[in-house]
């Protein structure tokens, strides 16, 4: 042992001196000028949309300073309430799965930033948010989830003192009614069961469009193949050549099984293949994309407006998916879309889960131009007690009628907001 040190302390000092007497004698090679850096003309109409403001201010004559944004439970399900200095209140109703876990961000490190302030100033509100008390350092989905149930709460408060519904203060409604594709959520069924499901789903909606899953969910085996590959014909085969249909993987497969299945998605018709792989390996993605004439569809898991910014300028997505819960709201999809536009894509939202994320698609859906000919509907499931006056929020024929009321256009059951108890601490 001591020789080997003896020798390792030789040959480091040798080492040394040998890398000095290089030095003394040698002229040092000439490094090549560093480049300069040059956004493409994308990136640079893409920062510049992002600088364009979404909310309609000037719909908004006077002042509404933010009193009060509280987190209540009522029964199974919890809401969010913003309340203003004149005493309007605007409600977001939040997916249970994810308050029980984030709700003391919300309470610390997200509601504190909001109060006081001039609600019209919602976009500036949230970019002080992400900058305030070291959030970025906090920047993920838990994160930006609860800034978008707080910004959902304060855009209802908006349309309520103005009278307008969100499509109108979020730029403009552009429609009135939304046609919607249903979603399976199952994995590990056989083909025949799966596509009994998915026969179910249009039959009760009058859906014109469908996605399925494949894949085992950021992974994949020698079953999940097999399924993949009779689940794709049969799909096809069963709702015949007008149907629309969008694949899911969920980001279950490498390069090679990507492209596998990609083309057998291609050889029947499928109109986007979302998430092929796993939804951080942007390289592998963008391989896939370059070897498929399928559009590929993504970015449910994305938080970073530069990312989307990324994405988009190396031509990964032709379809661009923002979550509206998991990027933080809709404003900020809102940007999104209009990159999308620049680019003459579509962005489809993605709808995560619960609550009122179909209602939250709706008055997205209401404004933004380029979503694409269907969007992800999941529908009531919870069962929010919520209705309004000029809409059932349920799909006929395939087609829902947004709310035209104020803020997000409805009602809940008085005992619902009643009966609530607040949440006042971790």
């Amino acid at each position: 042992m001591k020789n080997r040190r003896s020798f390792l302390k030789h040959a480091a000092g040798t080492a040394v001196a040998a890398s000095l007497f290089s030095c003394q004698s040698q002229e040092a090679p000439a490094l090549d000028a560093p480049r300069a850096y040059e956004p493409s003309d994308r990136l640079q109409g893409f920062k510049k949309i992002v600088q364009e403001p979404v909310l309609d201010a000037s719909l908004l004559a006077h002042p509404v300073k933010i009193a009060s944004i509280e987190i209540f439970q009522s029964g199974k399900h919890y809401f969010i309430k913003a309340t203003s200095d004149d005493g309007a209140t605007g409600i977001s109703v939040t997916n249970k799965k994810y308050i029980r876990n984030i709700y003391p961000i919300i309470l610390n490190r997200v509601i504190p930033h909001f109060l006081q302030k001039d609600a019209r100033e919602l976009e500036k509100l949230i970019e002080n948010t992400y900058m305030g008390m070291l959030n970025y350092k906090w920047q993920g989905l838990a994160f930006w989830v609860g800034v978008a149930y707080v910004e959902l709460a304060i855009l209802d408060l908006l349309g309520q003192v103005s009278g307008k519904p969100i499509g109108d203060l979020l730029g403009g409604r552009v429609r009135d009614e939304v046609a919607i594709y249903y979603a399976s959520g199952n994995r590990g069924n056989t083909p025949e069961e799966e596509m009994d499901h998915l026969l179910r789903l249009v039959e009760e909606s009058g859906a014109k469009a469908v996605k399925y899953r494949l894949g085992a969910r950021m992974t994949y085996n020698t079953a999940s193949t097999k399924r993949d590959k009779a689940l794709i014909p049969l799909v096809r085969k069963t709702l015949g050549d007008d149907a629309t249909i969008y694949t899911d993987a969920n980001g279950s497969y490498d390069v090679k099984m990507a492209i596998e299945i990609g083309k057998i998605l291609e050889d029947y018709n499928t109109a986007f293949y979302e998430e092929p792989c796993r939804f951080d390996h942007y390289e592998e993605t963008k391989a896939v994309a370059d070897a498929l004439e399928i559009p590929i569809a993504g970015g449910e898991e994305e938080v970073s407006t530069r990312q989307f910014m990324w994405l988009m300028d190396h031509s990964i997505l032709s379809v661009v998916q923002p979550d509206l819960l998991f990027y933080g709201g809709l404003t900020r999809s809102i940007k999104i879309a209009r990159m999308a536009k620049s680019l003459g894509i579509d962005c489809t939202p993605h709808i995560s889960g619960s609550a009122l994320g179909f209602l939250y698609m709706m008055h997205f859906a209401s404004c933004v131009p380029n979503i694409g000919p269907y969007q992800e509907f999941k529908g009531n499931k919870d069962n929010v007690p919520v209705s309004a006056d000029d809409s059932d929020l349920q799909p006929t024929q395939g087609v829902i009628t947004v709310p035209k009321g104020p803020g997000l256009g409805v009602t809940f059951d008085p005992s619902f907001l009643t009966k609530a108890t607040k949440i006042t601490s971790i």
